[in-house]
């Protein structure tokens, strides 16, 4: 019996696992949308295809299930490239059936034609077409292998006419889950001991490979007395229950996590590729296990490299590690820890009359919010905020543009996530410069009645650049946003909309907006001249910020440098 190579692709999907497809349906694509709905797997009718890639590769990273999105020929398609480079870069195993112009035409300057395959390649684990109908099986095959052993997305590009081809002898290429276990032979274990048995402070940095590793990563700290600081994108499986986390380091991290790594003699790097060498240790001896050879000593030089997963070499190593009793080091880090903490609840601390630090309103999220919720964080200072002061247990998940570094990431990937998980509380935290710039896709949250909680640091500008050319000794250009009242905006959409001006009024707001059964919107008006500190702070930022404000008087803005000063130094209880 013949089948139509539509229905072809997507049972090799639904057999892999996909459950959610998300896209906007297309000439060039109905057949595909035919025959999924007639499938298992549920189409999710986006706004904006980049919304659609967004919120597909966080249903994916998060619960951990091979996801899907489709596009139309053309611009249809087209438009998922910034979430696909964001979900690709998230290692998040997702497939794009990127269906094309019929083949005659392909070569000829056909409207709408584009090169599929030279725009997706470099952003893809995996990029083929579709060239004949007996390959469609074994080609959507080989796409979802990819993308869950490379853990990356796949693209399928799929010209209408083959989609709609009738295939007689279809060969069962079948997908397959495999879950190999990776870690260094017995004498790379030997000599990562005697290394660490040498140093007499021995710092561990935590990265995303540490997912899964939260309990013997917790062993190790306390076998070796040492601290444990993490990267921000290993938050959630590092800092809970753990007392010998540090917190981060890096621009985003507190002094505790900058001093571990900084006054260590000797460090193991677990599954960290953190990109910034200025934040390793020059002098100390530095080990690194990573999952993937190639990053080993990419960032820093090391002296020993090893590959494995985190959770089984640390299994491996543990029993040929003394236990320690100095545990001087970690007690000086404790102490680093309990200042750097200290002054973080003092930033937490509501402001007065109209003043609202987007801290305080973060810390009001993490205390209301329940807990396993998911938080998403834009590109920009909510991800600054949703890192520093949404504390994390386990089971909630955080999720910012960390790799990408995108504006406009967070409300729709809480589209995705909320598809994913319909009975957890899914939170959004959006600048209003991302907020406006996929504002559409708040309309998916009806169209698919998907219970989203979006919060919008509304602070009129776009923040983290204005930050950035303060402390370049720049003046703040072109930053400024002329914003609409966003609450209001979402009550004509069919949220539940609120807007808060002042800090008085804050802490209710987000108890009724937390407690609202459908989708809701909370629009904050933050201050707009909040500084993100770093854990140190270089003269360079010092000078450059005192450069600004120098200029912004004899520009005619002593307000602009009065507000900065009242804001983060005069006006905090």
């Amino acid at each position: 019996m013949s089948k139509r190579v539509a229905e072809i692709v997507v049972e090799t999907l639904e057999a892999a696992g996909v459950r959610h497809c998300y896209g906007i349906v297309g000439d060039t694509l109905n057949h595909v949308t035919d025959a999924i709905h007639r499938s298992s797997i549920q189409w999710v009718h986006m706004r904006h295809e980049e919304a659609g890639a967004f919120a597909a590769g966080a249903d994916s990273l998060i619960s951990g299930q091979l996801t899907a999105c489709a596009g139309s020929c053309g611009p249809g398609s087209l438009h998922f490239i910034n979430g696909v480079f964001e979900s690709n870069r998230n290692r998040a195993p997702m497939v794009l059936i990127a269906s094309q112009i019929v083949t005659p035409e392909l070569g000829m300057e056909f409207p709408q034609e584009v090169d599929f395959k030279a725009v997706y390649s470099s952003c893809s684990v995996f990029c083929e077409q579709v060239h004949s109908p007996e390959q469609a099986r074994r080609v959507v095959a080989l796409a979802c292998q990819a993308a869950i052993s490379r853990r990356g997305v796949a693209v399928v590009i799929l010209p209408a006419d083959i989609s709609q081809a009738q295939v007689k002898h279809d060969v069962p290429f079948a997908v397959h889950h495999a879950a190999p276990v990776l870690r260094p032979n017995d004498g790379e274990l030997q000599r990562m001991a005697e290394l660490l048995d040498r140093g007499t402070k021995i710092g561990i940095y935590a990265g995303a490979g540490c997912e899964g590793a939260h309990d013997a990563l917790v062993a190790l700290g306390a076998r070796l007395k040492a601290p444990i600081a993490h990267t921000s994108r290993a938050k959630d499986f590092v800092e809970y229950d753990n007392p010998y986390n540090m917190g981060m380091t890096g621009i985003f991290g507190i002094e505790s996590g900058y001093h571990t790594l900084m006054a260590c003699d000797t460090l193991l790097l677990l599954g960290a590729d953190f990109a910034w060498g200025q934040f390793y240790p020059d002098k100390a001896t530095i080990v690194q296990v990573d999952r993937d050879g190639s990053h080993l000593g990419r960032r820093h030089p090391i002296d020993l490299g090893v590959v494995g997963d985190i959770g089984p070499t640390l299994e491996a190593l543990l029993p040929l590690l003394a236990q320690r009793e100095d545990s001087g080091f970690l007690d000086e880090c404790i102490a680093h820890r309990d200042k750097a903490m200290a002054k973080r609840a003092e930033e937490e601390q509501p402001g007065e009359g109209e003043l609202i630090h987007p801290q305080h309103l973060t810390a009001l999220l993490d205390r209301r919010a329940d807990d396993d919720a998911l938080f998403t964080a834009d590109g920009g200072s909510p991800m600054v905020w949703v890192l520093r002061h949404i504390r994390v247990n386990g089971r909630r998940r955080t999720l910012p543009s960390l790799l990408h570094g995108t504006m406009a990431n967070a409300m729709p990937q809480a589209l995705g996530l909320q598809k994913a998980f319909p009975q957890r509380q899914v939170i959004s935290l959006s600048g209003d410069g991302g907020i406006a710039m996929l504002l559409g896709d708040l309309l998916t949250a009806i169209q698919e009645d998907l219970p989203i909680k979006v919060v919008v640091y509304n602070n009129s500008s776009l923040n983290f650049v204005e930050l950035e050319q303060k402390v370049e000794g720049l003046l703040d250009n072109y930053t400024d946003l002329k914003n609409p009242d966003f609450g209001r905006l979402a009550e004509v959409i069919g949220y539940y909309g609120r807007t808060v001006t002042r800090s008085a009024d804050l802490e209710q707001a987000v108890r009724d907006f937390l407690a609202h059964p459908g989708p809701a919107l909370l629009d904050v008006h933050t201050s707009p001249t909040e500084l993100v500190m770093p854990p140190q702070i270089e003269a360079g930022q010092v000078a450059g910020t005192a450069l600004y404000a120098a200029k912004a008087v004899l520009s005619g803005r002593l307000g602009d440098v009065k507000e900065l000063l009242t804001t983060n130094f005069l006006n905090k209880k």
